[in-house]
């Protein structure tokens, strides 16, 4: 594995080089640079570029003079390589903002060297490996007042509750505030298709499809749940598609 180029970016001189110090402690960074404001973070980004050595992920504070980190991050996303960027914050708050942006991970000060260490890992991941969309997103989710970030790899399907989606994976479920209409829009291309008002799947994750008296269920995992009658053959024909190119020639 390559190492990775990382930008540290917090206008607190202290914080600023307790982060870097930690960072360059950690074997699978190659390279810090840092950065005291949203605008000399995006002149070292865009100098990175055309040096051709682009950053592969920001390491961001999002309370800052000038340029905030939340504008920073949605400027960031609109690279058209964007780097992975992962919040370094005092604040819960901004978990939502977060995922819009699809960041990494949210990690709140003071920073534990573990939590450092598995927000690196998830960045390493990320540049590595990848799935039908290009690349594995995340979502914050509250557990026990600790917000942490769930992969889509690790969603197995997805519940509609209201304007919240509760997730389930193997692990348990999170409830999210987030409609199930925008994670369907979101999550098209990593492999996620809608079966019914209420929900949706994984394809990966789907093991059987059952038709009965016009009846059409879906069973992941251990859960049998219902397909409605405008997804069905839709639902049908993507899994003979799949299953076809799976076989071996």
């Amino acid at each position: 594995m390559a190492l990775l180029r990382v930008l540290a970016v917090d206008d607190e001189l202290p914080a600023l080089e307790d982060l870097s110090y930690l960072l360059r402690a950690d074997p699978r960074i190659g390279e810090v640079a840092t950065a005291r404001d949203g605008a000399a973070a995006l002149r070292l980004l865009d100098r990175a570029i055309a040096d051709g050595r682009p950053i592969d992920a920001v390491f961001l504070d999002i309370r800052m003079r000038g340029l905030d980190g939340v504008v920073l991050g949605r400027l960031l996303s609109q690279f058209a390589n964007p780097p992975r960027v992962v919040f370094v914050t005092a604040y819960e708050e901004h978990a939502v903002d977060a995922f819009e942006i699809k960041a990494e991970d949210y990690l709140l000060k003071p920073v534990r060297p573990e939590r450092l260490a598995e927000a690196i890992r998830r960045v390493a991941v990320s540049a590595e490996v990848s799935v039908e969309s290009g690349e594995t997103e995340t979502i914050p989710v509250e557990l026990g007042g600790v917000t942490r970030f769930v992969s889509t790899a690790d969603v197995i399907y997805v519940e509609a509750h209201g304007d919240y989606a509760r997730l389930h994976t193997a692990a348990g479920s999170h409830l999210v505030r987030i409609p199930l209409a925008t994670l369907e829009e979101r999550w098209a291309t990593a492999g996620f298709v809608r079966v019914h008002r209420s929900h949706l799947v994984a394809v990966k994750h789907i093991e059987e499809l059952h038709i009965d008296s016009g009846k059409c269920t879906v069973r992941v995992g251990e859960t049998e749940l219902p397909v409605s009658r405008r997804h069905t053959r839709e639902l049908r024909d993507l899994l003979v598609r799949r299953a076809r190119k799976g076989r071996p020639e």
